[in-house]
């Protein structure tokens, strides 16, 4: 679903030790560049962003239905000070006619209040609405069937 491109490298710590150390050093080595040109290749990306350091990898997601990129890049530097001097020197900067956003990488999972989410995309909150409206309609007409039949009495 995306080209990726990765220089080998291994690592003679422990799998365990080695996975939490990743874990919390990703996102100080992974970025986030947005607002590619299309005309811009994985090559294009790594030969602007090398000066700032080595690269481990460089992951552009495509769109299958256009046949290019989505605009979009995430590069993870090998150690974490390039990437900080990759944000502080290319941030604004411009590739191809394109201005760059480049940032720390995000976590995909991470939905935060006041996030791009819908409130009525949450199964709860929907549900709560559609219930209490409901619940306030059907009260609503039993009270007007109660009067009705009190009126009709009275006659």
């Amino acid at each position: 679903m995306s080209t990726a491109v990765a220089d080998g490298g291994s690592s003679s710590v422990g799998a365990s030790a080695a996975a939490a150390t990743a874990t919390s050093l990703q996102s100080n080595r992974s970025l986030y560049v947005g607002g590619l040109a299309e005309e811009v290749t994985p090559i294009t990306l790594r030969a602007a962003l090398v000066p700032f350091g080595p690269i481990k990898s460089i992951d552009v997601p495509m769109d299958y239905g256009k046949g290019t990129h989505k605009g979009f890049a995430f590069v993870e530097f090998e150690e974490s000070e390039d990437a900080a001097e990759a944000i502080y020197n290319l941030d604004g900067s411009e590739l191809m006619g394109r201005t760059l956003t480049v940032n720390l990488a995000r976590a995909a999972g991470q939905v935060k209040l006041g996030s791009n989410q819908a409130i009525w995309s949450q199964d709860e909150w929907f549900q709560n609405q559609t219930g209490e409206k409901e619940q306030a309609e059907m009260e609503e007409k039993q009270k007007r069937e109660k009067d009705d039949a009190e009126t009709m009495k009275e006659r």
